[in-house]
């Protein structure tokens, strides 16, 4: 998301989704929780098999597009990756989906639609924040369709030779892919305030292609907007 001078406001619900999750992935025993003192971060190792994972890269190499960006500034050469939506009503993908909501200890309803992501070498996602900004003329439609984005679920699918680490400069955290991994995220503050520190970006894959899917939550029932 681009960043403005308004990303937003406190929220006494956010605050308390935050306070859920995050009680429920530091009693997670695969859970490691990331070294910061700016953001709330886990890591799950292993959390999807290889053969779960080897199933979901050959779904996005057979639905791949050019990646978008939800911005009002245009700028293609932001994020060049390629992108697809996953089914979530089909029977491979649902119990992926369902399980993620079950990890976080929210209604599966409030989840948008997962996403997968390739990055060939070269490709990358500047750094950006998972949610929101009020400021932008986009938000009345996200306010709409089930509000903030509070929470971002990302499943590595496979190793990657060179690159492609998830990097937050701002809250010194950076996850080199490993198949199979799971990264979660509070993108709110404690008093449920978009967090500025959850900046990130995907850096470019030097070699070999990275393979993820995203998981992103909102604050209510999301409704996907025709």
């Amino acid at each position: 998301m681009a960043i403005t001078s308004v990303p937003g406001h406190p929220s006494a619900h956010r605050a308390q989704i935050g306070a859920s999750v995050a009680a429920l992935l530091e009693a997670d025993p695969r859970s490691i929780k990331l070294p910061s003192a700016y953001a709330a971060a886990w890591k799950l190792p292993n959390y999807l098999d290889v053969p779960t994972c080897k199933r979901l890269v050959a779904m996005i190499d057979a639905n791949r597009r050019p990646s978008t960006l939800l911005s009002d500034s245009g700028n293609s050469s932001f994020r060049t990756s390629e992108s697809c939506d996953m089914d979530r009503r089909s029977d491979e993908i649902r119990p992926i989906d369902e399980g993620l909501a079950h990890l976080l200890g929210l209604d599966p309803a409030w989840g948008e639609t997962m996403q997968g992501q390739r990055y060939a070498p070269g490709q990358y996602f500047k750094a950006h924040h998972d949610y929101f900004h009020e400021g932008e003329s986009y938000w009345p439609a996200m306010k709409a369709s089930g509000g903030q984005r509070v929470w971002t679920a990302m499943i590595f699918l496979n190793d990657v030779e060179e690159g492609g680490a998830t990097w937050f400069p701002q809250a010194g955290v950076r996850v080199k892919p490993k198949r199979g991994t799971l990264l979660a995220w509070n993108n709110m503050n404690l008093d449920g305030s978009p967090n500025t520190a959850t900046l990130h970006e995907g850096t470019a894959v030097s070699e070999g292609v990275k393979y993820i899917i995203t998981k992103w939550f909102r604050e209510a029932p999301w409704t996907p907007i025709a």
